[in-house]
């Protein structure tokens, strides 16, 4: 009798490949994660280059180490890769072109005048910038775009290009659980059958901790303590005006809104305060020229300003508009084409006891081309043409070209990390890694947040991460007596600090603050501040679970 066909051409996960425990296949799991922290912090490598080595180690090991078929693992690299163009290069790229817009047009002289006259402070600046408005874009699309539109904005203000960067990705932290309306609790729930208003509310019991300290770290990694004391009390009503908003929301009303909630806040609060309070010194970075007044004359006229930022204000809008479900639903009807994947989709078979049963993997490549946020972000770039004086299509479609050769190295990057975190996911890699944390025992809760940092470090997304290790998060816990929900929460508190290091984010961050090839800085400028992030949240997490159990709904 022949076999099946299912037979033929499934294949099961096998997460202890070699050994009688987790440990030593987790020590060589961690091998191409190793080589691109080598390459990165040690060498210095471009992102490309350190992509391509760790992906390539990582395919071997998936053929030789966990027996993955090779024209599977194949498959599952370049499904990966297809994930990296889109959505997230497209992305990417848009955002940029945006940018690029302002500048050649001349319009971002307006914007840089009209923020220099509310405070010429580099701290406030970043604050304003990278963590509210920041959080805003987070909030509404998520996936990468925060950082690509904030640090082209600081680099434009005339900040140090690595510090531009670092701290965009810094800022990224406090919004990330949250992000794309929501979409991470939403995968969390959905991947663990747990309640989401529950995993919310935890996940708005931990989070807020971080983001009240986040603008106060910002500015301290900027100009350090003394110089930060300065600017106290504008932190004060960043930091409390935003987690105070992310903690009634996400435990009040859900996790769609927080981001786009707290951000708002924040923003009117510190614009509004800013109008009444200067610091008594304005900061700038040591290579600038020194400044003792506290503002810049506006050198311009209302109208002026308003058109000037008016191509960031239908871009909020149109992000805001595209993450609405409904819209989203009605985008997806014009046009929404679903791959399943040629042989790979339902081929692999994730088991116990990452999962409670056998199931097989769907590989389905969902091209949204029209609710997809880049295209968002495409159609605010062809409106804003209308508003941009002596700037036509010609010139928009101009630039365009020239943007897509100015990230040609990150569009690289972007592939090739999703390459690889695709096809650590489906060989079992990523699950033999997590499963090697399960083994710490009552030890566990401390370590739930460092496996939602690593899901993120690998697949450069919070939701990815949650999708990956919620189910594996939840089994545990109950194993161990611990809220289940705590865990899975954890998960995704831990993973919004793995987002600064994650070489994805880097890879935005160095195509928008023209450092491309110089990822190994902003990821050694980056990897302390995700640690010392981390260790909180693995502190807060493990006395939440035993000694602070109260601090839960």
């Amino acid at each position: 009798m022949e076999p099946s066909v299912a037979e033929v051409v499934t294949w099961t996960q096998n997460y202890m490949p070699f050994g009688s425990s987790y440990l030593m296949p987790a020590l060589v799991a961690a091998i191409p994660l190793a080589i691109l922290f080598y390459m990165l912090a040690v060498q210095r490598k471009a992102g490309h280059k350190a992509a391509f080595m760790a992906t390539a180690a990582a395919v071997l090991l998936a053929i030789f180490g966990w027996h993955m078929p090779a024209a599977l693992a194949l498959d599952a690299t370049l499904y990966g890769a297809a994930f990296g163009l889109f959505p997230i290069v497209w992305i990417v790229i848009t955002a940029i072109w945006m940018y690029n817009m302002t500048v050649e047009s001349g319009e971002f002289e307006i914007i840089k005048n009209s923020l220099a006259s509310i405070t010429e402070d580099r701290r406030l600046q970043a604050i304003f910038i990278a963590f509210a408005f920041g959080s805003f874009i987070e909030g509404t699309a998520g996936f990468g775009t925060p950082v690509a539109i904030t640090a082209a904005m600081l680099v434009g203000l005339g900040f140090n290009p690595l510090y531009a960067a670092g701290i965009c990705l810094i800022a990224n932290t406090a919004p990330v659980a949250f992000g794309a309306i929501g979409i991470p609790i939403v995968v969390a729930a959905k991947v663990t059958d747990i309640d989401m208003m529950h995993i919310s509310s935890i996940v708005g019991r931990q989070l807020p901790f971080l983001s009240v300290i986040v603008p106060l770290w910002l500015s301290v990694t900027m100009s350090g303590w003394k110089r930060s004391m300065e600017i106290l009390p504008a932190i004060l009503v960043a930091g409390v005006s935003f987690a105070g908003t992310q903690f009634l929301m996400s435990n009040f009303h859900g996790p769609y809104l927080p981001d786009i909630a707290s951000s708002i806040v924040c923003i009117v609060l510190l614009g509004s305060f800013l109008k009444v309070w200067k610091p008594k010194n304005t900061w700038h970075f040591p290579d600038e020229a020194p400044s003792t007044c506290g503002v810049t004359e506006c050198k311009y006229s209302l109208g002026q300003v308003l058109r000037a930022w008016m191509p960031y204000v239908i871009l909020a809008l149109m992000v805001l508009l595209w993450g609405l479900a409904p819209v989203k639903a009605i985008l997806d009807k014009i046009l929404l084409i679903n791959i399943q994947w040629p042989g790979l989709h339902n081929m692999i078979i994730r088991t116990t006891p990452v999962v409670s049963k056998a199931t097989p993997l769907a590989a389905v490549y969902g091209l949204n081309l029209m609710s997809a946020a880049g295209t968002a972000i495409l159609f605010s770039g062809l409106l804003a043409v209308l508003v941009i004086p002596h700037y036509g299509y010609d010139k928009a479609a101009a630039c365009l070209g020239r943007t897509v050769h100015q990230l040609r190295y990150p569009i690289l990057t972007i592939a090739m990390i999703l390459a690889l975190a695709n096809i650590m996911n489906l060989s079992g890699m990523s699950s033999t890694l997590g499963l090697a944390l399960t083994a710490t025992g009552s030890w566990f809760p401390f370590f739930a947040p460092i496996l939602g940092w690593l899901g993120v470090f690998l697949t450069g997304s919070d939701t990815s991460s949650n999708a990956l290790f919620g189910a594996l998060q939840k089994t545990t816990a109950q194993q161990i007596g611990v809220d289940p929900a705590l865990c899975v929460a954890a998960n995704s508190s831990g993973g919004v600090t793995g987002k600064m290091i994650s070489p994805q984010s880097i890879s935005v961050a160095t195509a928008a603050s023209n450092m491309v090839g110089h990822d190994g800085d902003i990821f050694r400028f980056t990897l302390k501040h995700s640690i010392a992030m981390l260790a909180f949240v693995c502190t807060l997490t493990m006395l939440q679970a035993y000694w602070l159990h109260w601090m839960l709904p």
